[in-house]
């Protein structure tokens, strides 16, 4: 893969996570105890042997350099090659901002060049997956490609949320619709490119100029590029989730914690590489009772967490219950608490004799599109006081102060 460079969109915020991604990147989001949503892309660039990496990012960018740095935990810390955070910049006649996915590309066509690259991999930084990108090079090679799109078939009913393309029996692309709301079939762009690196130079260099053009790779550049009859679909079997909606993202964590997971984490020739704190191992005390649950190192014990996910340096005081929950870094839980159905962000504090989670779901009163499911977010380094009680699908902000005694209606919200 020595003339293969990865170039990983990570510049996007990710509004259908409402607060866990206000103060940072979907990419940076926590998954699975120990990762952040972007390690999964990053292992997978070292995992292919793919060593030549870009990671355009543009929203909140500070955690996200902070985490991935000169990209050791990754092996990435090499001459000729490693990581390279790519950032919007200014020139002396205008400040330029990533105006869309071809755009971000385009704007670091000088860094791909350093390397003299045949290929170029485009990658979508927010989805959790394991993909060897050295066969999806090979499958672009063997087809005389120009472009070629990775692709899973999704339910039609889900289909209008997806780049959908029509393809003739040898996977060549004849069509190709963005987000379509009367979608022509069910094979879902998964975001995740390989292009012929001079091939599609040209074509970013051509929808720069055009003035009408919104600088999208499916909106733009992937359709306009089909008359070259060279795109082809290359149809991805394996696991691929978006974790884009605060459900799915509950979900696919908690899908971890199955007896047969559908998603591999532990697999040790495919490892996810990350880079964390170094914390002690983690302590169960005689109170402390843990069923079907992941729990990371530097996390004590007192309660009962059952069929949830705790990240490192999380604390369950005694008495207290967590179900059905992610909770994130440095978490501290009181005494005689009880969590259930909630994702609860990082460095929050909650105090004793809480309740959070409880009740009938309601329709959220805040936001319907983001909030639209039972479960409960209180986003990072916010404090609550003790006794407080929370229903379903109830939202709370980040940084916030909830006092003593404070109660929320399910569907409710604080900020």
């Amino acid at each position: 893969m020595t003339n293969v460079v990865a170039l990983i969109l990570a510049g996007g915020q990710g509004t259908r996570l409402g607060v866990l991604t206000e103060k940072i990147p979907k990419p940076a989001v926590q998954f699975g105890g120990k990762y952040r949503i972007i390690d999964f892309t990053l292992s997978n660039c070292v995992n292919s042997g793919i060593y030549r990496v870009g990671v355009l990012a543009q929203y909140r960018p500070h955690l996200l350099n902070k985490h991935i740095g000169i990209g050791k935990p990754w092996d990435l810390d090499r001459k000729g090659g490693g990581v390279t955070i790519l950032q919007p910049y200014s020139t002396l006649t205008e400040s330029v901002w990533y105006k869309g996915t071809a755009d971000a590309v385009y704007q670091n066509i000088e860094f791909v060049d350093e390397f003299s690259p045949e290929y170029v991999v485009v990658l979508s930084g927010d989805h959790i997956y394991s993909m060897d990108y050295s066969e999806f090079v090979y499958y672009h090679v063997s087809k005389g490609a120009l472009a070629t799109i990775a692709c899973m078939e999704v339910p039609i009913s889900e289909a209008h949320r997806f780049g959908i393309m029509v393809t003739d029996i040898d996977y060549k692309i004849v069509d190709f619709q963005e987000k379509p709301k009367q979608p022509k079939s069910n094979l879902a762009s998964l975001g995740i490119y390989v292009f012929s690196w001079e091939f599609i130079k040209q074509a970013l260099i051509e929808d720069a100029k055009d003035e009408s053009s919104e600088h999208d790779f499916g909106k733009n550049v992937i359709p306009k590029i089909l008359s070259t009859g060279r795109v082809y679909a290359f149809p991805f079997e394996g696991y691929w989730q978006d974790v884009g909606t605060i459900m799915s993202y509950w979900e696919t964590n908690l899908e971890l914690v199955r007896p047969i997971p559908p998603f591999n984490i532990h697999d040790p020739n495919w490892r996810i590489y990350t880079r964390s704190e170094e914390m002690q191992p983690a302590y169960i005390s005689p109170t402390g009772e843990v069923r079907n649950s992941i729990v990371s190192e530097g996390c004590e014990i007192y309660g009962l967490v059952e069929n949830s996910i705790l990240s490192q340096g999380v604390t369950v005081g005694e008495n207290s219950v967590i179900r059905n929950s992610v909770i994130m870094t440095k978490v501290e839980i009181g005494d005689n608490v009880i969590i259930e159905d909630a994702i609860i962000a990082e460095n929050t504090i909650i105090k004793n004799g809480c309740k959070i989670g409880i009740g009938e779901f309601a329709e959220s009163k805040y936001d319907k599109k983001v909030y639209n499911s039972h479960i409960t977010v209180v986003g990072m380094d916010t404090v609550i006081e003790e006794d407080c009680e929370f229903g379903k699908n109830v939202v709370i902000g980040n940084d916030r102060l909830i006092p003593k005694g404070t109660k929320i209606e399910s569907g409710g919200y604080f900020f």
